[in-house]
C-alpha cells in the first residue's frame, strides 16, 4: 500500500516535474513563434520612423536651402546696387575737358530711360561748356547706401568728394555731393534712371 502510495507519489511528483519542464520548455518556444510577429510589428514601426524622419529632414533641408538662396540673392543684388550706384556717381562727378567725349559715353553706359535721353541731348552743349571752361573734375565715392529697394527698382544716396580745376579756379578746390541716384534692373543689368543733388 506504501508502495502504491509511494509509486502514486512519485509519479505524481513525476508528473508534475515533467510538466514543469513542459511549461518551462514551452514558454520560450511561445516567444520564439511569437517573436517573429513582433518582430515584423517593430520592424514596421521602426521604418515608418526612420522614413518619417527621412521626409522630415529632407523637408527641413530644402526649406534651409531656399532661405540661404533667398538671402545669398538677396546680398548679390544689394551689391550690385551698390556697385552700380558708385560706379554712375563717380562717372557723374569724373570730367575732363581733353577727352569728355569718352566721360560722357561712360555716363551714358550706365543710363537708361529720361535720365539718358535728356543727358544724350545735352552732350553737345555740355561739351562746350566744359572746353570752354577747361573743366577738369576728379571724382571719388565716399559714402553710399540703399534707401529703398526691390527686385526690380532702387534708390541710392551716394557722397562724393571731387577736386575741380577749371578756368576760375586754376589751382583747384575741393567739392562735395550728396547724390540721390535711381536705378532700375534691363535685362539684367542696374542702370541709373535718374540722378538728383540733393546737398
Amino acid at each position: 500500500m506504501a508502495e502504491a502510495t509511494a509509486e502514486g507519489t512519485g509519479g505524481s511528483a513525476g508528473g508534475g516535474l515533467i510538466g514543469s519542464f513542459v511549461v518551462r520548455a514551452v514558454r520560450p518556444l511561445r516567444r520564439l513563434a511569437a517573436g517573429p510577429a513582433d518582430g515584423t510589428r517593430r520592424g514596421r514601426a521602426w521604418s515608418a520612423g526612420l522614413v518619417t524622419a527621412t521626409v522630415l529632414t529632407t523637408a527641413v533641408t530644402g526649406w534651409l536651402s531656399v532661405q540661404l538662396y533667398e538671402q545669398h540673392e538677396a546680398e548679390q543684388r544689394r551689391q550690385d546696387i551698390l556697385a552700380t550706384a558708385r560706379q554712375s556717381a563717380l562717372n557723374f562727378t569724373s570730367i575732363d575737358y581733353r577727352h569728355y567725349d569718352r566721360d560722357s559715353r561712360n555716363v551714358l553706359k550706365g543710363a537708361t530711360g529720361d535720365f539718358k535721353e535728356q543727358f544724350a541731348a545735352q552732350t553737345k552743349e555740355l561739351t562746350e561748356l566744359v572746353a570752354e571752361n577747361k573743366s577738369v573734375s576728379e571724382g571719388q565715392v565716399l559714402e553710399a547706401g540703399i534707401t529703398r529697394s526691390d527686385e526690380r527698382s532702387a534708390r541710392v544716396l551716394v557722397v562724393a568728394d571731387s577736386k575741380v580745376t577749371n578756368a576760375s579756379v586754376p589751382k583747384g578746390e575741393a567739392r562735395t555731393y550728396r547724390l540721390q541716384l535711381d536705378l532700375v534692373l534691363v535685362d539684367g543689368r542696374w542702370l541709373t534712371s535718374g540722378v538728383e543733388f540733393v546737398g
